[in-house]
């Protein structure tokens, strides 16, 4: 009874703060002619509905791509056809032809914020909450706290109740494809990536781990036995479920084409707007877009990330453990944002998502990390008149996680996977406490980002360099990022691997 009792706090606590978030402004309010990303969500409702579907990725005298045309999976069209009726049946101007561009009232953003709110209860609260009962080690009470931890992750709640997006969706499919992995359920794990990566095609950033693993498994059970026909339920579950995603979409080949013409936009350019990725932050010296061919730039971002994601992959295709499995989904995600074409500042929740799993065993890095990705979303935030909330929500996650999880009394070195600098120290290195280092770090970061933070809000850049500190926020973020990375791939590669095996409980 109590912890049920807990359990129904902990998700008590994570709706109401993203409630609290979500009677905030959102993307583009009031901003004609393109308004913002509610605006995309509330025309997708309009062209799913009105339209038929071979006229849903195509320019058309009724869809106008350059008007947020839809650029995600056929999954996400579905949902908005689903919202569209469900709003069709509250008021019919809100998904109007043509007459409802830019709508704007309460009745309607309450009805949005809504359908943000029943996704998340749908798809991703239940998978944090199982995934943390049933596949996290600890007390019943280490379980709550995790989850209590993972739910109050701010930058989740700011994008899809603030800016406004559907990202617990397609994080939330993804998390149910670790959960089933996780407890051995290959065929339910399959299906759900297999759903996520047709609800949002960045979910690709998650892809290789899920194939490495469940390669691994099929080959350390033998390929010519248990192992062979295991791949091929596997193979058979991820054929079927795309080609009933993409069914409506098969029988004239130009759809798919286009599809993925709208899902790969090469057209867009390397980056967008100030990202923490490599790319942007090096075009502050070196003018990359400019000097550099858009064929030379793909052949570059392509092969820097194959060779930041190959050696993670490798040793989970030889390990294939649920903590291998963990960590590689960190370092994939981690190489795709910062080495990838055409990356968004939102494209970092994708490695928030694996980083929240191993918020329990290594906390004070992962609190770092989620913390970091938040503070690197503040151009956006602000944009959207997010700033009390990214405040609150930031502080809340910082000291409710840090007491929770006791991150800073598990701040030694063996708490954070570095116990093999304790072995290189006998062979003539140095002797660190890596512990304390890290530790002092941490702070020292969190005054730089309160530091910046502060100063994009109230003080004037010069005239001559207006976009002064969203540049400052990409480049120190890249830089943590840059550190995390190197980081996560080496308590991954070199970590002596001494986790007890997970619990499997049906």
């Amino acid at each position: 009874m109590e912890n049920w009792s807990l359990i129904s706090l902990c998700v008590l606590l994570g709706l109401t703060t993203r409630w609290a978030v979500s009677i905030n402004s959102y993307s583009g309010a009031y901003k004609p002619p393109m308004f913002g990303d509610y605006e995309a969500q509330r025309h997708w409702q309009e062209v799913t509905y009105n339209l038929p579907v071979h006229e849903w990725y195509f320019n058309t005298t009724n869809n106008d791509l350059n008007y947020w045309g839809l650029d995600y999976p056929p999954l996400t069209a579905y949902h908005s056809l689903m919202c569209a009726y469900v709003a069709k049946l509250f008021n019919p101007e809100w998904v109007e032809l043509h007459a409802s561009r830019g709508y704007e009232s309460h009745s309607h953003k309450l009805f949005m914020r809504a359908t943000v709110l029943f996704a998340d209860v749908l798809i991703y609260i239940p998978a944090v909450l199982l995934y943390c009962f049933y596949v996290c080690d600890g007390s019943p009470k280490q379980k709550v706290a995790t989850a209590l931890c993972v739910l109050l992750y701010p930058g989740l709640i700011l994008i899809d109740y603030g800016h406004f997006q559907y990202n617990s969706v397609s994080l939330g499919l993804a998390l149910w494809g670790i959960l089933g992995l996780g407890l051995s359920w290959d065929l339910l794990g399959s299906l759900a990536f297999t759903l996520a990566l047709n609800y949002k095609q960045m979910e690709l950033y998650h892809a290789l781990p899920f194939f490495c693993f469940l390669l691994g498994k099929c080959i350390k059970q033998g390929l010519t036995g248990r192992g062979f026909l295991l791949l091929a339920k596997i193979s058979l579950t991820v054929l079927v479920t795309f080609a009933l995603c993409w069914l409506p979409f098969l029988c004239n080949p130009q759809q798919p084409l286009q599809i993925l013409h709208r899902l790969f936009p090469i057209g867009r350019g390397l980056f967008e707007d100030k990202v923490a990725n490599t790319w942007c932050s090096l075009n502050v010296l070196i003018k990359i877009k400019t000097l550099l061919s858009r064929e030379t730039q793909l052949f570059l971002s392509f092969a820097l990330t194959v060779l930041f994601i190959l050696p993670s992959s490798i040793k989970l295709l030889f390990r294939p453990t649920l903590w291998q499995f963990k960590l590689a989904l960190v370092n994939s995600s981690l190489a795709f944002f910062l080495f990838s074409f055409q990356v968004h500042e939102k494209s970092i929740l994708l490695a928030a998502l694996p980083v929240c799993l191993v918020i329990n065993e290594i906390p004070l890095i992962a609190i770092w990390f989620l913390l970091t990705s938040t503070f690197s979303m503040l151009p956006l935030l602000l944009k959207d008149g997010l700033l009390l909330p990214y405040v609150v929500t930031s502080l809340a996650f910082l000291f409710l996680s840090l007491y929770l999880l006791s991150a800073l009394e598990r701040s030694i070195d063996e708490e954070l996977r570095l116990g093999i600098f304790h072995k290189l120290s006998q062979h003539g290195l140095p002797k660190l406490k890596l512990g304390q280092i890290i530790k002092g770090t941490f702070w020292l970061s969190l005054v730089a980002m309160a530091g910046l933070s502060f100063t994009s809000v109230w003080l004037e850049p010069p005239a001559r360099m207006p976009d002064l500190f969203p540049v400052l926020v990409s480049v120190l973020s890249f830089l943590h990022f840059l550190g995390f990375v190197i980081y996560f791939n080496f308590v991954q590669l070199w970590e002596p691997q001494k986790q007890k095996s997970q619990k499997k409980t049906n």
